[in-house]
């Protein structure tokens, strides 16, 4: 390979892999940084150039400049290739525990952290199937047609973000989960129909668990409490809740037993108002029949 080939590649590679450290995640620029600063030392004291190191890990000068500033997440093969390069044994590779805890947008890693203390999730999506229930295909799917776009990058996160989020259905004991589908967003083929199909497939799945009902809104229905946005109210073991609507206090999470009150009511009527848990799974095996 030619050098202006050589650097090409690495320069292109300098584009893709990694991602943004957001200013406003304090703890997630900390690690970054702390990360960031082990491998300039490291480097340093073997007395190899940036440049060089670039090309012997497979990455472009660019990217190795911005991981050592903490301004760029590395990805987990950075970091083990840069170990290997290094000798270090194993001291570079490690500090991937410490990155993976911070790769995920601030206020995702704050939405897993509360879904994995409650012990009961009421939820309903009037637009889209919920995250926890989306598949990848799906997920890349609605993620794609945001506008402005996002890039393929911030995709990537989003995604990965989000299955991340499905181990509250590995908890042990697991949670108490509640979810009201709408049937337009169960017929709408975003992402394909073939995307479509494994979403379907994913929710008789999941709706197997014993810890999990699902119910569908049908399109039919001529009375709806859920007209005014989604609902979410987590439940936690020492009897404390809280919920989050567009229609209370503008969408802000709140544990004021009064709001609790009528996110609740709201929910509970919306799920009296749609098929049964059973019905629901032969109303969606009907609609993966006809996709």
């Amino acid at each position: 390979m030619s050098v202006d080939n050589e650097a090409g590649r690495l320069k292109t590679e300098a584009d893709e892999p990694g991602w943004e450290v957001d200013p406003d995640d304090e703890w997630g620029v900390a690690v970054i940084a702390t990360v960031g600063r082990q491998l300039k030392l490291r480097r340093e004291s073997v007395r190899m150039r940036a440049a060089d190191f670039g090309v012997a890990v497979g990455y472009g000068e660019d990217l190795v400049y911005k991981i050592e500033g903490g301004k760029r997440i590395p990805r987990q093969e950075y970091l083990d290739k840069a170990d290997e390069v290094l000798g270090a044994g194993g001291l570079i590779a490690a500090t991937w525990e410490d990155v993976k805890k911070v790769r995920y947008p601030k206020k995702v890693r704050d939405l897993a952290q509360i879904e994995a203390k409650a012990v009961e999730l009421q939820l309903y999506d009037p637009l889209n199937v919920h995250g926890l229930l989306q598949t990848p295909e799906y997920a890349r799917g609605l993620l794609l047609m945001r506008r402005p776009a996002y890039t393929e990058d911030e995709v990537e996160r989003f995604i990965a973000a989000r299955v991340a989020r499905k181990a509250v259905f590995e908890r042990d004991p697991a949670p108490e989960l509640s979810f009201v589908l709408e049937e337009w967003a169960l017929r709408r083929p975003l992402g394909g129909r073939t995307a479509l199909r494994r979403q379907l497939e994913h929710l008789l799945e999941v709706g197997q668990l014993r810890n999990v009902e699902l119910q569908v809104m049908p399109m039919d229905r001529e009375e709806h409490a859920g007209l005014a946005g989604g609902i979410e109210v987590l439940k936690f073991e020492d009897g404390s809740a809280v919920g989050r609507s567009p229609a209370v206090a503008n969408g802000r999470p709140v544990s004021e037993l009064k709001q609790l009150r009528i996110l609740e009511l709201r929910y509970g009527i919306i799920r009296a108002q749609a098929l049964t848990p059973r019905e629901s799974l032969a109303f969606i095996e009907q609609l993966l029949g006809e996709t």
